[in-house]
């Protein structure tokens, strides 16, 4: 009986073993893989812009180069040759250079969703963040609907805007994790109609995946209406976070109209709790989110005279913003920078 059970336990860890190492094998081989074929698809495509550039006779040929050759090479290597993958073959060239060749830390389909943007800041911005937030397609095509870049470069000056494009958004101190407006569009409310706070919270509990992408990178879902209570009375707080790189509490407080200044007193109040409370060995001091429908700046900057910098009051929107008013505060916050130099 004892052999038995031994032979039962060695067998489960040899089964834990093949498994393993066939499973890290597999990420090795796809991560070979992608490897190959983005350098594969990068010199197909200097083939095809060197070609274009070869002469009056070879640029007779023109936009039906691109169906020529999909054409021919179809008959040839069969699928992997349709005209929209030499056109994004020919694209990754002219967009990544030599000197800028596209990282391996992403695939193809990547690279075909981060192609898709003429604008070179904003696309350098989602390839980093792509590989910092290790993003899906789904999560990179979300994210460039949602206009993240544009919505976290607005509040910059030239120098933050070109370090955003160039490194991403990193993660130090509370005010990174701050976006303003969060864009809720996908719990799918239509705007003239009339949503309760608690319809609000559940429809975001719904759509957890969703909103953490929203809220970004290092969220952990702790819980909802968490209680607590003081002097016999009990409070309870919409929304309950904790940032595993700020290492804090995140809490999230709903209003589905104005933030008020009673609000920003009952969340000084939550992070009061938090901190002497909830808090253990090693936790930073919490951080709190108004998150309201609309907010007025200036009587949140007398509201919030001589509280603590880890709160924060910022609005949401059911609706997508739209890209070209935000671009054009950008360019011209970017002109403006020019100017003055």
């Amino acid at each position: 009986m004892t052999e038995s059970i031994h032979f039962n336990f060695e067998y489960k860890k040899l089964i834990g073993q093949i498994s393993s190492t066939y499973q890290q094998g597999q990420l090795k081989a796809i991560h070979a893989v992608n490897i190959n074929l983005l350098e594969t698809y990068w010199q197909i495509g200097q083939y095809i812009v060197e070609f274009e550039q070869g002469g009056a006779e070879r640029a007779k040929y023109g936009k039906s180069l691109i169906n020529k050759l999909a054409d021919d090479l179809f008959n040839i290597h069969g699928k992997g040759f349709s005209r929209s993958n030499l056109i994004y073959m020919r694209l990754l060239y002219l967009g990544y250079p030599i000197s800028e060749k596209p990282s391996h830390l992403l695939s193809w389909s990547h690279y075909v969703e981060l192609l898709k943007i003429d604008d070179k800041l904003e696309r350098s911005f989602y390839e980093q963040q792509s590989i910092i937030e290790k993003w899906s397609i789904p999560e990179l095509r979300r994210q460039k609907k949602a206009s993240l870049f544009l919505r976290l470069a607005i509040a910059k000056d030239k120098d933050a805007i070109l370090q955003l494009a160039k490194q991403g958004q990193a993660i130090s101190r509370p005010n990174d994790i701050i976006r303003d407006p969060y864009i809720l569009d996908f719990l799918k409310i239509p705007e003239p109609h009339q949503y309760t706070e608690s319809e609000l919270e559940r429809r975001i509990i719904e759509h957890l995946q969703h909103f953490l992408l929203e809220l970004g990178k290092g969220f952990a879902f702790i819980g909802r209406q968490y209680r607590i209570t003081l002097g016999n009375r009990h409070h309870y707080v919409d929304l309950v976070f904790y940032h595993r790189i700020l290492k804090c509490f995140v809490l999230i407080d709903l209003k589905k109209e104005e933030a008020g200044y009673e609000d920003i007193g009952q969340m000084n109040m939550y992070l009061g709790y938090f901190e002497n409370e909830e808090n253990t060995e090693g936790d930073n001091p919490p951080i709190g989110i108004v998150l309201a429908k609309q907010k007025d700046d200036l009587l949140i900057q007398y509201a919030m005279h001589n509280i603590s910098s880890q709160l924060f009051v910022s609005k949401y929107q059911l609706y997508l913003p739209d890209r070209e008013e935000l671009r054009a505060i950008i360019e011209e916050q970017l002109n403006s920078d020019e100017s003055l130099n």
